[in-house]
Parts: structure tokens; C-alpha cells; sequence
């Protein structure tokens, strides 16, 4: 069951308002929606994606079929001994013109092209996947900032039902100076931390407000995810490091760049290369002679004879660009191996602490209502320690579900599969 966690104090956002539709607390779900609308980075991660698509439109149309109408109005004084008298030059030409073959530069253009739209799809991915895990730690950590101030305003109430009672007996001579000034140390030192809580509650909300794009609203309610199971085996490392390996956005990423940039190389090299062009003219002219013709065709074969060093420079850079192409993918491989068995481990770690935190709990419960017995009995008054004491419990429980959670959703993204139905 999903529980509402309010704040134990501070009601400086309830005059805010959440941020969203306002029609109840802010659930995670929710959260990764807002998230996924309308935030800048997913924008500018789109708009990358956009940009590549344009050049390799503009890449296809480069060979495409170019229509041209030419008209001229012209004037001369023939020369004396042509045959040709007439004055008005004026003439008018459609001409229609091809690019039939260039020997593979347009079509590697091309396939470079292709594999950076390839490469922008699979950073958008990339971006959005980093943005939902960001939202995601955001939200955790308002949920945590309340805990924690529900900690340390237990804390302080204790703290300060004991140094009340101190001053009392002060008062009467019953505690001396010392004692009362550690009182008031102790009571000081709680109500610094607990005011720093308040503050961390606030800047947790900025933060997850900032993330899914609600600056101006900062979010009150938060509902808690259900807790997950922590029990289940873990699946098998050398599966997890294949999946990650074959389907990592990022990984796809930088195969596609290295891609392209062989085919930029290709490019490079036949740049300066043959071209087969057809041309077909059809003209008007009012001045007719032995050189002027209604209609023309012809395959025109272009065959550059020097370019300088153009080519070899050219080559050189897209030569380089592939060696550094290819070396972040072989770093980034290194670096998704190493993450991989991280959080492998970590969900080892969170298995065994969540294990160990029942086992406290188990005991906290039982103290605690052992206190409450003795404190219904006047025999003690440690029901305040032990209220914090199950703070603090609920609060490193919770610490571990939401890394827990976390943990599997960055393993998801790192297998490309955090957005449903988008991992290939």
C-alpha cells in the first residue's frame, strides 16, 4: 500500500501549491510525466536528433535533378564580316541537369549522414533515460529530507521536554549548573540539525521542481513508491554485462559515430574524384546562328586532373576523427563494465543491510513498546529515545528501498530498457 508522507513541520509550501495540476500529492509516476513533457535538456537533446535529420535530407537531395530557366535580353553590333546581321541577342534556355554517378562519394556521404541521425536517436534516448533517473533521485530525496525531519524534530521535542524539566529542577536545586549547560548544549546542537533539515527539505524540493520543469511551484505532498522486493536473486553479472554491451544507448551512440565516420573517410577520399553528370537544354533565341540549337543533351564526365593537397588533408582529418571515434567507444565500454558490476555489488550490499535493518526494526518495535509500558508505569522516561529510535530506523529502511529502486532503474537504462518499447 502506498502511504502519504507529510511533513512533520514547516508549512512553508503549503501556500505554494504542488506543482502540476494540483489535483492531489505528487506521485512518482507523475513526476517522470512532467519530466518527460517539456524539460530543456530532453528539448535540446531532441533537437540534436532534428538537426542530423536535416543534413541527411540535405545530404539526399545533394544529387537531386536541378531545373533552371535562364533569360537574357541583349543587344550587339555584329561584326562586319558575319553573315549574321540581326542586333537582338535576346534569348531564353530551360536547362535540366543531374549528377549521375560520382565513383561513391554522395552514397558514403550519405551512409555518414545516416549513422549520425543513427547516433543523435540513440543520445535522445541516452538523454531522456539520464533525465528520468535524475527526477527519480530528486523525488527520493524530498521523500528522504522529510524523514530526516521528522527525525530531528523528534529529536528536538525530546530535547526539550528534558531540558523544561531540568530547569525545573534547577530551579529547586535538584540539578546543578553543569548539568543544565550540557542540557542546553545538547538541545542546541538538535535544534541546529533540525533547522538544517528544514532547509534540505526545501532544496530538495527546488531540485525536483527544477527537474520536471515546475520552477515556480515547489511540490508539498509526495507519495512514497511501494516498497520493492529485496529479496529475490540477483540476476547472473556476466548476463547483465552482454545486455548492457549490446544495448547501451550510450554504446550505440558511439558504434553509430564510429560508423559515420568511417564513411567520412570513404567521403574524404573520392571527394575529389570523376563525376558523371547528364544535362538536357531546351532554348529560344532570337538571333539565330550555326551555334545556337532548340534542344540539347549530353553526359558530361568531369575528371579533376589537380587538387593540391586538399584531398590528403581532408583524408588525414577524417582519419583522425575515426581514431578518436573509435577510442570513446573502447572507453566507454570499459567504463559500462565497471558500472555494471558496481551496482551489481550495491544490490548485493542493500540485500544484506535490508536483511539487517529487520532485524533492527524487530528489535526498535520491541523497545519501544517496553518504554511505553514503563512509561505508563512511571518507571522511565525513554519513550522519547525510542520514537527517535524508530525514526531512524524508518529512516535508513527507507534510505535502502530508494537506492534499491534507483539501482535497478539505472541497470534498466543502462540495458537501454528504462523507456518501454524505445530500447532498440
Amino acid at each position: 500500500m502506498k502511504r502519504t508522507l507529510l511533513l512533520a513541520g514547516g508549512l512553508w509550501w503549503a501556500a505554494a501549491g504542488w506543482c502540476g495540476d494540483g489535483s492531489g500529492p505528487l506521485t512518482l509516476e507523475r513526476a517522470l510525466e512532467l519530466a518527460e513533457a517539456s524539460h530543456p535538456a530532453i528539448a535540446l537533446a531532441n533537437a540534436r536528433a532534428v538537426a542530423a535529420e536535416a543534413e541527411l535530407r540535405q545530404v539526399e537531395a545533394s544529387d537531386d535533378l536541378t531545373f533552371s530557366l535562364e533569360g537574357r535580353l541583349a543587344y550587339l553590333e555584329p561584326a562586319r564580316l558575319s553573315n549574321f546581321r540581326e542586333r537582338n541577342d535576346s534569348s531564353a534556355q530551360l536547362r535540366v541537369e543531374k549528377r549521375l554517378y560520382d565513383f561513391g562519394y554522395t552514397e558514403a556521404r550519405e551512409a555518414s549522414a545516416a549513422r549520425r541521425l543513427e547516433a543523435a536517436r540513440a543520445a535522445l534516448l541516452d538523454a531522456r533515460q539520464a533525465h528520468l533517473l535524475k527526477v527519480m533521485r530528486a523525488f527520493f530525496d524530498v521523500l528522504l529530507a522529510d524523514l530526516e525531519y521528522a527525525r530531528d524534530n523528534e529529536a528536538m521535542s525530546v530535547a526539550f521536554v528534558r531540558l523544561d524539566k531540568a530547569r525545573q529542577r534547577h530551579e529547586l536545586g535538584r540539578v546543578s549548573d553543569l548539568e543544565l549547560s550540557r542540557l542546553e548544549d545538547r538541545y542546541q546542537q538538535i535544534l541546529v540539525r533540525r533547522t538544517a533539515s528544514e532547509a534540505r527539505q526545501r532544496e530538495t524540493r527546488l531540485k525536483l521542481a527544477l527537474a520536471i520543469n515546475r520552477p515556480e511551484s515547489l511540490p508539498g505532498e509526495l507519495v512514497e513508491p511501494d516498497p520493492p522486493r529485496l529479496d529475490g536473486e540477483l540476476p547472473d553479472l556476466s548476463r547483465l554485462l552482454e545486455e548492457v554491451l549490446q544495448d547501451n544507448p550510450r554504446l550505440r551512440e558511439l558504434r553509430a559515430d564510429v560508423e559515420a565516420a568511417e564513411q567520412a573517410l570513404v567521403a574524404a577520399g573520392r571527394r575529389y574524384g570523376p563525376v558523371l553528370r547528364g544535362e538536357v537544354a531546351a532554348g529560344a533565341w532570337n538571333r539565330e546562328t550555326r551555334s545556337t540549337h532548340p534542344f540539347e543533351a549530353a553526359l558530361v564526365l568531369e575528371l579533376p586532373l589537380y587538387s593540391g593537397d586538399r584531398g590528403d588533408a581532408e583524408a588525414a582529418a577524417a582519419r583522425s576523427r575515426l581514431l578518436e571515434a573509435q577510442a570513446r567507444l573502447d572507453l566507454s565500454r570499459h567504463e559500462l563494465r565497471q558500472q555494471v558490476t558496481e551496482l551489481w555489488l550495491e544490490l548485493q550490499q542493500l540485500q544484506r543491510r535490508a536483511r539487517a535493518l529487520m532485524g533492527k526494526g524487530g528489535y526498535r518495535d520491541l523497545y519501544l513498546d517496553r518504554s511505553r509500558t514503563l512509561y505508563d508505569l512511571e518507571r522511565a522516561t525513554d519513550l522519547g529515545d525510542a520514537m527517535v529510535r524508530i525514526s531512524e530506523v524508518k529512516l535508513e529502511v527507507a534510505r535502502v528501498h530508494y537506492q534499491w529502486l534507483l539501482d535497478q532503474a539505472r541497470l534498466r537504462a543502462l540495458a537501454g530498457r528504462l523507456l518501454q518499447g524505445e530500447e532498440g
